[in-house]
This record gives structure tokens, C-alpha cells and sequence, in this order.
């Protein structure tokens, strides 16, 4: 097949890189604001052209991978309509559904039948298709949430790409999907920018950091992801992202009049409910 590559990133690159790998690609276009992310993806080999519009980067594909930051999704869309060919299929690797597949459905029209919405639960905290691994989803889940109109055969050939990746392929609600990743991906990721910008406010913040050891870099490694994509995200998500932070920030509240009170007991049945869903969770993940 011949894929368009739409903002060429980590995620999309991995992808080309796994089709490659597995025989299905016979060439890919590329198209991204950054000339250095081309010709870094040209030099490994992942595209053989660089394009220098959507619109010339999609003409001809089969497939159109969009994997820009959600924030420029409606604009991309716009763009590739026009050059989109009478069979070729859209899908995206964003962070966000509902706002994504809004979006497509306003700017392609009929065509939105054959665009596909995903999301590869898979990354690295270091941006940039320089980082990009053919074997990043292997192991993985991809969730796909297809709208009521979605095309049956489009959604299936789509399935088979992300499992030719080595994803386990699930489908899901847009809303459903917004509201989980919500909580166990936007909070954190938005909590550990916020905990490095806090401490790195501070008139010692420079000597605090470097005293962080492993449970600190555990906690704040997402902090070096992209900026932008994550501003991206958290806004196309704010309605589910912003009810998540409420609860939160209430347990917060809680723990801080613990803190001030000396609650040791108070403090203990938070940590211990947290300590067993935590374990819970991790033997799962193990077993899977």
C-alpha cells in the first residue's frame, strides 16, 4: 500500500516502520511544518518523499495516517479532502475521539465514512521521529472508536494494519475512551508538568531537582513529552480532563487538612487504598 504520513512524528513513524517491516508498504509520503523531522524520517529510511503540501503528500496514498497534534487535526482534514482518492482511507493516532472525529466528519463529508479514529496506547516520553521503533506496539492495545457511519471495510482494514504492528486492536465509545484516558493519561501527564514547573519556580529549585532520585524520575519522566501535543490534549479534552482534576484536586484538599492536622490515620487509609489498587492493578498487568 502507499501511506501518507501526516505530521512526521514518534508514532507515525514507528507505524511505517512496522508496515515496512511486515511487507505492506510499498512507499510512504511524508508532510510536517519541521524539515528537519523529513529529512531525519527520509535519512532512515521510514518515507521516500518528502511532500511539500497534505494535499501533495496524500494524492495517490491508499492510506492517510494523520498524526499530528490534535489542536491542528481540523485544519489537516481541510487540507487533505480535496486529494483524498475515492477509496483511500483515513485514520489518526490522536490522544483525544470526540473533538478528532467531530472534526473529520465536518471536513470531509461523505468521506468520513472511511476515516477511522485511533489511538495507539504506546510511547516514549521523548518526542520526534528520530525516536521512532518498528516495534513499539508489539504487546500494546490500539483503540479504535468508530462513529455510526464508519464503513465496515474500512474500519476492518484499518484493525489489520494496527495488529500487522503487533497492537491488540479493541473498540470503544469516543466518549467512553475521552473520559478513561482522561484519568490515567491526561491527569498524570498534566500533574507532572505541573510538579517540575512548581519545583522549578522555586528560588532553590535548580538543587532540589538534582537531588531527585528513582521514585522522582519515575513520576515526572512523562514531563519531557511534547509540550505542544500535551497542550493540545489537554484542551480538545477539557470537559472529561477538567472533572478529573475536580476529583483530584478534592482528594488533595483532603490530604492537605491530613498534613496540617498531624492525621497520621487519616493519611494511612489513603495510602494503604492506593498501595492495594496499585499492587491490583500491576499483577494484572503482569498477567496479561
Amino acid at each position: 500500500m502507499k501511506v501518507a504520513l501526516i505530521g512526521v512524528g514518534m508514532i507515525g513513524g514507528s507505524l511505517l516502520a512496522a508496515w515496512r517491516q511486515a511487507g505492506l508498504l510499498s512507499a510512504a509520503a511524508g508532510f510536517d511544518i519541521d524539515p528537519q523531522a523529513l529529512a531525519t524520517a527520509t535519512g532512515r529510511g521510514l518515507i521516500e518523499r518528502s511532500a511539500g503540501s497534505v494535499a501533495e503528500a496524500v494524492a495517490g496514498a491508499d492510506l492517510v495516517l494523520v498524526a499530528t497534534p490534535v489542536g491542528a487535526m481540523g485544519e489537516v482534514f481541510g487540507q487533505l479532502a480535496p486529494a483524498l482518492a475515492p477509496d483511500a482511507v483515513v485514520t489518526d493516532v490522536g490522544s483525544t475521539k470526540s473533538d478528532v472525529i467531530a472534526h473529520a466528519q465536518a471536513a470531509l463529508g461523505e468521506a468520513s465514512a472511511r476515516f477511522v479514529p485511533a489511538h495507539p496506547i504506546a510511547g516514549k516520553e521523548l518526542p520526534g521521529v528520530a525516536h521512532a521503533d518498528a516495534g513499539l506496539l508489539v504487546g500494546k492495545r490500539v483503540i479504535v472508536t468508530p462513529a455510526a457511519d464508519t464503513r465496515a471495510d474500512a474500519l476492518s482494514r484499518v484493525e489489520r494494519l494496527f495488529a500487522a504492528a503487533g497492537a491488540t486492536v479493541e473498540r470503544m465509545d469516543a466518549g467512553e475512551h475521552d473520559r478513561i484516558f482522561a484519568a490515567v493519561s491526561h491527569l498524570p501527564h498534566l500533574l507532572s508538568f505541573a510538579l517540575i514547573a512548581a519545583i522549578g519556580a522555586e528560588a532553590d529549585g535548580e538543587r532540589k531537582l538534582g537531588y531527585g532520585a528513582a521514585g522522582f524520575r519515575d513520576f515526572t519522566r512523562i514531563a519531557a513529552s511534547s509540550p505542544v501535543m500535551w497542550r493540545d490534549i489537554c484542551v480538545a479534552n477539557r470537559l472529561a480532563l477538567g472533572d478529573a482534576l475536580r476529583r483530584y484536586r478534592e482528594l488533595l484538599d483532603r490530604l492537605q487538612r491530613a498534613v496540617d492536622a498531624g492525621d497520621g490515620p487519616a493519611l494511612q487509609r489513603t495510602f494503604e487504598q492506593a498501595a492495594r489498587l496499585r499492587r491490583q492493578w500491576a499483577g494484572a498487568a503482569d498477567a496479561e
